[in-house]
C-alpha cells in the first residue's frame, strides 16, 4: 500500500485552500449569472494551475518536514504531478461532452458557469467516496488492481471508437430515475435550480442539466480514478491531484470551448496514456505468472523479484511522469502542426 498517515493539518490546509478559492470565485467574482470575459477566464486558469503546482511544493515541504524523508517527499511530489497531468488531460476530453450537454439543452451561456460550479462541487463529494472506497478495496483485495488495469485498457481502446455525437440525455437510466421523483419544468427560471409553483417545489430545466453533468462526471470518474491508481494508491495524493484537476476544468471550458476540436490528436494521446497505465497495473500479474511458470533465467528471476518487492518504484514513477507529460505535449504539438481538415475539405476528397 502506498498510503502514509498524513497529519490532520495537511488535509485541513488542502480543504481551506480549495474552499477559499471557490468562495472567492462564486461569492465575489461570479456572484451574478453572466458570461465570463476572456481575460478573466485566462486569469482564473492561471490561478487554478498555479494553485495546483504550488500545492505540489507544499506536499514536498510537508512530507520532508513531517517525516524527515527527502526521498519519500520527492516520490510523492512526482506521484502528485503525474496524477494531476493524467486527470487534467482526461478532464479536457470531458469538455467535449459538456459542450454537447449545453448544446442539447440550449443552456444560455450566462448560466453555464453556475452549472459547472455546482457540478464540480458534487464531483468533489462523489470522487472522495470513490477514491476512498477504491483504495480500501485495493488494500483489502490487491488483485482488484488488475481489474482496474483491464478497465483502463478497455476504456482507452473504446475511446478510439467512441462517438460523442450520439449522446442523448433522455436515454440515461439515472436521469429517468431522478425525474420520476423530482418534477422538472421544461423552462429555465433564471439561474435557479428550484422554483415554488402551484403549491409545490419543482426543479427547473437548469437542474436537469446539472443532473446530466453530474452523471457524465461520474461516468468519466470510472475511467480517470483507476488511471491514478496505476500511479499511486495514496489517498491524499490521489484525491488532491484529482480535485485540483477538476477545479480548473470550469475555467478551461470557457477558455477552450471554441478551439477544443482543434486538438484532434489528443484522443490518441489519451488512449495511449490509459493503455500505458493499464499495462503498468497488470505488470505485477505478468511478473508473478513468469515466476510461477519458472520460464526465466536466474538473472531475470532476480529482476522480477525486485520488481514485485517494489524496489523499482521510484524509477517506475519517474517513467510514468515522463511518458504522460511527453504524450500530452506530443498530442498538442501534432494537433497544432497538422490541423484537422474541415468537413468541407473532407467532402471534396
Amino acid at each position: 500500500m502506498d498510503s502514509i498517515e498524513y497529519p490532520f493539518w495537511a488535509w485541513a490546509t488542502f480543504f481551506i485552500i480549495v474552499f477559499t478559492a471557490l468562495a472567492i470565485d462564486l461569492g465575489i467574482v461570479n456572484r451574478t449569472a453572466r458570461i465570463p470575459k476572456k481575460k478573466e477566464v485566462i486569469a482564473w486558469s492561471i490561478v487554478w494551475v498555479s494553485l495546483a503546482l504550488s500545492f505540489n511544493f507544499f506536499v514536498y515541504w510537508m512530507i520532508n518536514d513531517h517525516f524527515e524523508n527527502h526521498k519519500l517527499a520527492l516520490i510523492k511530489t512526482q506521484e502528485y504531478l503525474t496524477g494531476y497531468l493524467i486527470e487534467l488531460s482526461l478532464s479536457v476530453d470531458n469538455l467535449f461532452v459538456f459542450l454537447l450537454i449545453f448544446s442539447y439543452f440550449k443552456v444560455p451561456k450566462k448560466y453555464q458557469h453556475r452549472v459547472l460550479f455546482w457540478g464540480i462541487m458534487g464531483a468533489l463529494i462523489m470522487r472522495m467516496i470513490m477514491i476512498f472506497a477504491g483504495t480500501e478495496l485495493i488494500e483489502r483485495f490487491h488483485w482488484t488492481i488488475y481489474i482496474f488495469g483491464a478497465i483502463l485498457i478497455y476504456s482507452g481502446l473504446k475511446m478510439l471508437a467512441g462517438d460523442d455525437e450520439e449522446f442523448n440525455p433522455e436515454n440515461s437510466f439515472l436521469v429517468s430515475l431522478v425525474t420520476r421523483f423530482v418534477k422538472i419544468s421544461k423552462h429555465y427560471e433564471g439561474d435557479r435550480f428550484f422554483i415554488y409553483k402551484d403549491g409545490r417545489w419543482m426543479g427547473t430545466l437548469l437542474l436537469m442539466v446539472l443532473i446530466v453533468v453530474e452523471i457524465s462526471d461520474l461516468i468519466f470518474a470510472v475511467d480517470s480514478i483507476p488511471a491514478i491508481f496505476g500511479v499511486t494508491t495514496d489517498r491524499f495524493i490521489v484525491y488532491t491531484s484529482n480535485v485540483f484537476a477538476i477545479l480548473g476544468l470550469r475555467t478551461f471550458f470557457f477558455l477552450l470551448a471554441g478551439i477544443i476540436d482543434k486538438f484532434h490528436y489528443l484522443k490518441y494521446g489519451l488512449t495511449f496514456i490509459l493503455c500505458f497505465i493499464g499495462v503498468k497495473m497488470l505488470l505485477p500479474l505478468f511478473a508473478e505468472t513468469l515466476l510461477w511458470t519458472n520460464l526465466t533465467g536466474v538473472e531475470t528471476t532476480e529482476i522480477l523479484k525486485n520488481f514485485l518487492d517494489k524496489k523499482y518504484n521510484d524509477k517506475m514513477i519517474t517513467l510514468s511522469l515522463s511518458v504522460v507529460a511527453f504524450t500530452i505535449f506530443l498530442s498538442i504539438m501534432l494537433s497544432v502542426l497538422f490541423p484537422a481538415k474541415s468537413r468541407q475539405e473532407k467532402e471534396q476528397l
